[in-house]
């Protein structure tokens, strides 16, 4: 925390006269995290001034907290106060795009809706597709490894990233990795502060392998009769050497999104040949395309990420989906829980949105881990109110890797001033 004897004034002053030009300002209630409003707010332009109020707050005991498009800004363990919110959003371009080499470089504040635009003008884009894209800057994305249904193809950020720039809590920039596919130095370094919530460094710019715009989509939407069907069915795609982007289940629904993009000739075959092993495995099939693909996306996503709930992420043995699918049926219904879940039936990750009484909300969540013990599955809360995050643990168990994130914490961290609480296990 902060020196009491700061003032507001004091510590905008002190930013912008380190900095050189006008980039801190006192935070409102718009800023609040968890119901914390954050003492100043600093929007700097330049990678290097990022570096420059790191090592400053580093010095004076300032905590700071890094915001992008504050999309997961209430995403791990509950806040303590921020005496320092340090947005990305002015450093929002696409720095280069090497379509040559299928990679671009990307800064942290520039929206993932953005990012593709501009890598659209050659046919390109990066290749995620997780929630709320329009909003999602790439930093918040990588920060958190967030993905979304076409996953199953192409990866997390994890698998897509090769290189990165960021800023230490010392304030000195460094970079990891290179800027195309075979150049692989210094990877490790990019992969470890993906997914690490910001709390190991924060991310200014980050190089991907993209992927070319496919030139054509089909998606099946299949109502399955009973949702163990949902197994024998993916067993019969895999079986027929299917090459589906995306292969999504949704409870209590009850249906399946089968998703293929390639050249129109490929995604009609394939679409009509998931639309007859469907009606084989006693399935009902429709073929969408344009408009009604669109939607029927958009609603499948809407199911659960709604403003107000909670949303726990779920990661099972993709054996086990089906059977943790029924039994979680049950339970909802006994706790009087409103709830709905998707997924990606190949992978075993899974998003469950959660309604009703809060007690019965983390009775079922303790349930939820007592059956995934680590190993063979979580239950990671990604979004819920203040009160459920005081009664239970964000992250649950992690287990031994726990040490040895804390280790890591403590070597890039080691006053624990950067993102406080946020990182996995609450580092």
């Amino acid at each position: 925390m902060a020196d009491v004897t700061l003032s507001l004034g004091t510590l905008v002053t002190e930013i912008d006269s380190l900095v050189g030009s006008k980039v801190a300002r006192v935070g409102t209630d718009g800023d609040s995290i968890d119901a914390i409003l954050p003492t100043v707010v600093a929007e700097p332009t330049r990678a290097s001034s990022v570096g420059q109020i790191l090592g400053w707050a580093s010095g004076r005991g300032v905590s700071v907290s890094v915001r992008g498009g504050g999309t997961k800004s209430g995403w791990g363990g509950p806040s303590g106060p921020i005496d320092v919110l340090l947005s990305t959003r002015a450093m929002n371009r696409v720095e280069v795009h090497r379509y040559s080499d299928l990679t671009a470089t990307v800064q942290a504040g520039a929206t993932l809706s953005k990012t593709n635009a501009v890598l659209a003008e050659h046919r390109q884009w990066l290749p995620l597709d997780p929630h709320n894209d329009e909003q999602a800057t790439i930093g918040g994305i990588v920060a958190t490894n967030d993905s979304g249904p076409r996953r199953h193809r192409h990866g997390a950020p994890r698998d897509l990233i090769i290189g990165m720039t960021l800023a230490r809590v010392d304030g000195v920039i460094a970079k990891s990795g290179g800027i195309v596919v075979k150049n692989v130095a210094g990877y490790d370094l990019a992969r470890l502060l993906t997914g690490s919530f910001g709390c190991l460094g924060v991310i200014l710019s980050a190089t991907f392998k993209l992927a070319p715009v496919a030139e054509a989509s089909r998606t099946v939407l299949v109502e399955l009769p009973k949702v163990d069907v949902c197994a024998r069915y993916t067993a019969d795609l895999i079986a027929h050497a299917s090459t589906p982007t995306a292969l999504e289940v949704s409870v209590p629904q009850g249906t399946m999104l089968v998703r293929f993009e390639s050249v129109e000739t490929v995604v009609i075959s394939e679409a009509t040949r998931a639309a007859a092993l469907a009606e084989k495995a006693g399935a009902t099939a429709t073929v969408l395309v344009g408009d009604d693909e669109l939607e029927a996306w958009r609603t499948h996503q809407a199911q659960v990420f709604v403003e107000g709930h909670t949303i726990v992420k779920l990661t099972v043995m993709p054996s086990e989906l089906v059977s943790t699918l029924t039994w979680l049926e049950e339970e909802v219904r006994v706790r009087r829980l409103d709830y709905g879940l998707i997924g990606r039936v190949g992978l075993g990750v899974c998003y469950l949105r959660l309604q009703g009484a809060i007690a019965e909300q983390v009775s079922l969540i303790l349930a939820l881990r007592d059956r995934l013990p680590v190993g063979r599955g979580s239950a990671v809360i990604r979004q819920s109110n203040l009160e459920l995050k005081k009664l239970i643990d964000t992250w649950g168990p992690i287990g031994d890797g726990f040490r040895i994130m804390r280790a890591v914490k403590q070597q890039f961290d080691p006053t624990g001033m950067l993102n406080p609480s946020h990182g996995p296990g609450g580092l």
